[in-house]
């Protein structure tokens, strides 16, 4: 049966999503894993986290927080997230050590723990959007179906949605939590808790302060980090004066571009190297680093720099420089703005 997009049901929509995110699991391990640990780890990582998702939105959140229960919210919160990131390190572990052993047995490490705690983090903050997404589906269709009906009544939208500053001091509370426990992950916490600060009350501006940009982009590189299993060397130099003013997520394309298409997550030695600076009245911002030497098939360059390159150019016309140079072992990218 053909599913129009515009007249999808909110359960349909969810399909589409969790369909989505199985294929993006499965085409990120497969390159390394082959297709049947693929299927194994896209289908376990998505039951996991589905047990956040919709333990937070139709459990936690609904009967706790909605209802005045914040203590009880967080404390229940904290500790389905360390619960779900045991199982699913537990079973992650067995799995490849009863079925795809290649080389050394795998173990239990206080390392694994806080890694699947950092990521299910992520995922459970993510259950917000999703729930609001469904929210807003739900609305949109009853609202299709009023005017279908040519009804005459006034239509109420209400928006699910969840205040940013109750997310801050969620996250404020996991911080101190962790920071007794596992110092590094309270700090990567802090990072996420900038980050989503920046989105909530810097990209919407017009224009915001270098200092702020490059801290947002200190934080997305922290975080981009852990994720990299033998770990990435960067250097971030920056030679700018004073603390002149820039369009919101301009640099991000850059360094999101790297962590995408520019690093060997099964090699060692990846090194990227930034280059920020400000010079007679302009910026100059330098990205640079090596190519995997066995990229997968699969992946394609996206659409980052084409939309950067719009952008720009409603921004500045032809007041800007954009290169990029591609080789077989490197790639690197530069981008020439004026400051007003």
């Amino acid at each position: 049966m053909r599913m129009s997009f515009r007249n999808a049901t909110p359960v349909q929509l969810q399909l589409l999503v969790w369909g989505t995110l199985f294929l993006l699991n499965f085409l990120s391990y497969l390159p390394m894993d082959g297709v049947v640990q693929a299927l194994t780890y896209s289908a376990m990582n998505s039951f996991f986290y589905a047990i956040i998702i919709y333990g937070n939105i139709s459990l936690l959140f609904p009967k706790l927080y909605e209802k005045g229960r914040i203590m009880a919210y967080t404390a229940g919160a904290v500790l389905m997230l360390a619960a779900v990131s045991t199982g699913r390190a537990i079973l992650s572990i067995w799995l490849y050590n009863h079925y795809f052993l290649k080389g050394k047995p795998e173990s239990l490490t206080a390392e694994t723990l806080v890694y699947f705690f950092a990521t299910g983090l992520v995922i459970y903050l993510l259950s917000f959007v999703f729930r609001i997404a469904i929210a807003y589906f739900r609305l949109k269709r009853q609202a299709q179906q009023m005017l279908e009906q040519k009804s005459q009544a006034e239509l109420n939208l209400l928006k699910s949605q969840v205040q940013p500053h109750f997310l801050f001091n969620t996250l404020n509370n996991i911080y101190y939590e962790a920071y007794r426990e596992a110092p590094r992950t309270a700090l990567l916490i802090g990072r996420l808790s900038d980050i989503m600060r920046y989105f909530v009350d810097e990209s919407p501006k017009e224009m915001v302060a270098l200092s702020t940009e490059i801290k947002f982009l200190e934080n997305y590189i922290a975080l981009e980090e852990i994720r990299i299993r033998h770990g990435v060397r960067v250097e971030f130099e920056k030679d700018c004066e004073g603390d002149p003013l820039l369009p919101p997520m301009l640099l991000m394309t850059f360094v999101e571009n790297i962590f995408k298409h520019g690093i060997d997550r099964s090699a060692t030695g990846n090194h990227v190297r930034l280059s920020l600076q400000t010079s007679d009245g302009n910026l100059l911002f330098l990205t640079e680093n090596a190519l995997p030497k066995d990229p997968p098939h699969f992946r394609k360059e996206g659409s980052g720099l084409e939309n950067l390159q719009r952008r720009l150019n409603l921004l500045y016309g032809r007041l800007f420089e954009l290169n990029v140079t591609r080789t077989e072992t490197c790639f690197k990218a530069y981008l020439k703005i004026p400051l007003p």
